[in-house]
């Protein structure tokens, strides 16, 4: 394919790469740059300018202003950025060093099960079924990607079940799961859905909300695609709005690298941007046809209106580069992709499904079982109507998950129970899983605790013994209260850290240098109150 660069003082094509070829072939004005190297397909160039000595040796006269072409030249070239030499001079060959480097073509859907639970073991303590049970079925969707037709059409997810009592980590491994996912991504509350016919939202939104997220995703990854273009397009429009049109070329070129070293961030300049017309206009609750939307291309069949603003570089930028790259985006293409990949690859995590089991039978509830008979289909496979195109769920894997206090998961409908297969029962946590929980993830809550407090000048230390009172004591309450699981750490570390966080600065300059020692007697000390053996006021009138 052949470009040329947009603004620069070259008008003709300057850049010709053959794809497939196991070389590299730049041509550029009045000078010409040869890049061979066998086996260089799948593998990254990675920016290196030439050194002083090249640039000497390759015949540049003393006084002469190097060309140097970046942007759009360095993305076609793999990242590779480099400098003409003059015509009229004696042509040499420069040394030029290329550090090749493997791509990682390793992507997140493509990890194996073992992989996808060591990432999750990164930040979730204990609960194995659960997390081979979640790594097997998405392995199982690349095996099936795998295949070919018809046999690809006839295999379906096996969809899960996740049973257990609140604060044991079914929330945290569906949060976790949409990181490593790298696929359409939605996690919805059971209770928030009404049986069709009664106001509220209908559990088609499930698969609309799922849509939405696909088309950001594809939308985000169209732009990180155009990354380059998009910014020397910006960097051009700033550019012209600092030095004007008729400005030379060095001068550009000076304000450019300032541009790109951040020098210029707090200069404010006028920009014309488009007027917001769309925002804040209501939604139909249902994903469906939206007003704003009606407005919004209504707007793009008229023209929209402009205003200028004055803004900072810093701040117009990020506006500037989304604008740019809705220009370069094709709607059309992001959508069929986004459709596809949300059949493909989609993931709908429905928490609180236990919540709506009718267990008293008290009379007609619009969150009870009217909503297990309308997610039937949707779990089974059918086809969805959005404002986008329709959607099949055969293909969609759906996670539910439950604590099934005052229910069971026999009481769900028969027909939802045989569309869950996979039944993974999680256990409650032990004092021991409550001590990992504080010292294993990466980010656990002792390491935020003493993160927060260093930025008041503050060193906290939490000895081993301390960690294991807390924890301890932490068991304790939910044996003796209520059991709330993991969630019962952050009602006791607040508790020890409400004196320290609210005098953090006189401790910071105290006596002790600025430092604070949370040692097992001081946990006992602020934990105290709250060891009560049995819940005294229900008893009270």
């Amino acid at each position: 394919s052949s470009r040329a660069i947009q603004g620069s003082p070259l008008h003709t094509p300057f850049l010709s790469l053959t794809s497939g070829q196991p070389g590299v072939l730049a041509k550029m004005h009045r000078s010409a740059l040869l890049l061979r190297r066998p086996g260089l397909s799948g593998a990254l160039l990675r920016p290196l300018a030439l050194t002083p000595q090249s640039r000497k040796s390759a015949g540049r006269p003393s006084g002469s202003r190097p060309r140097t072409w970046v942007g759009g030249l360095s993305a076609n070239l793999g990242g590779f950025r480099a400098l003409s030499s003059n015509a009229n001079a004696e042509p040499a060959r420069p040394t030029i060093t290329l550090e090749i480097s493997k791509k990682n073509s390793k992507a997140d859907k493509d990890m194996t099960p073992k992989e996808i639970v060591e990432s999750l073991n990164r930040h979730i303590v204990g609960q194995n079924d659960a997390k081979r049970a979640i790594a097997i079925a998405m392995r199982n969707r690349w095996r099936r990607m795998k295949l070919e037709s018809p046999l690809k059409d006839e295999v379906m997810p096996k969809n899960i079940l996740m049973i257990g009592p609140t604060g044991v980590g079914k929330s945290e491994v569906a949060r976790r799961l949409a990181k490593i996912a790298g696929a359409p991504f939605v996690k919805v509350e059971a209770t928030k859905y009404t049986e069709v016919g009664f106001h509220g939202k209908d559990v088609d939104t499930i698969i609309k909300d799922l849509v939405e997220v696909a088309i950001s995703l594809q939308r985000a990854k169209a732009k990180e695609e155009n990354k380059a273009e998009v910014t020397l397009a910006v960097e051009n429009r700033i550019l012209d709005i600092l030095a004007g049109d008729s400005a030379q070329n060095s001068t550009r070129e000076s304000l450019r690298s300032l541009l790109q070293q951040g020098e210029l961030g707090d200069r404010t300049i006028e920009v014309e941007l488009p007027v917001g017309g769309n925002k804040g206009m209501p939604n139909d609750g249902k994903g469906g046809f939206q007003l704003g939307d009606f407005v919004v291309k209504m707007d793009n069949m008229m023209g929209s209106k402009t205003q200028t603003k004055r803004m900072k570089i810093s701040e117009c930028m990020p506006i500037l580069e989304d604008l740019e790259a809705d220009k370069m985006i094709n709607s059309e293409t992001i959508e069929r992709e986004a459709l596809k990949n949300t059949e493909e690859n989609g993931i709908v995590f429905i928490d609180e499904i236990d919540k709506i089991i009718d267990v008293h039978h008290f009379g007609a509830d619009a969150s009870a079982e009217g909503v297990q008979r309308d997610l039937l289909p949707l779990i089974e496979g059918s086809a969805i109507s959005t404002r986008h195109g329709n959607v099949n769920t055969d293909h969609i894997l759906f996670v539910c998950s439950g604590a099934f206090h005052q229910a069971k998961p026999s009481d769900l409908l028969a027909e939802l129970q045989g569309r869950l297969p996979i039944k993974v029962e999680l256990k409650a946590l032990t004092e021991a899983d409550l001590y990992l929980i504080l010292t294993v993830p990466e980010s656990n809550l002792i390491k935020q605790q003493i993160a927060l407090m260093g930025t008041e000048g503050l060193k906290l230390t939490f000895p081993d013994e301390a960690i294991k009172e807390l924890a301890r004591m932490a068991f304790e309450i939910n044996a003796t209260v209520e059991n709330i699981g993991a969630r019962r750490l952050h009602t006791v570390l607040e508790r020890i850290m409400e004196e320290i966080s609210f005098s953090a600065d006189e401790h910071a300059a105290g006596d002790k240098g600025g430092e604070f020692t949370v040692t097992a007697d001081y946990v006992k000390e602020r934990v105290a109150s709250m060891m009560v053996k049995s819940d005294l006021s229900r008893y009270m009138l």
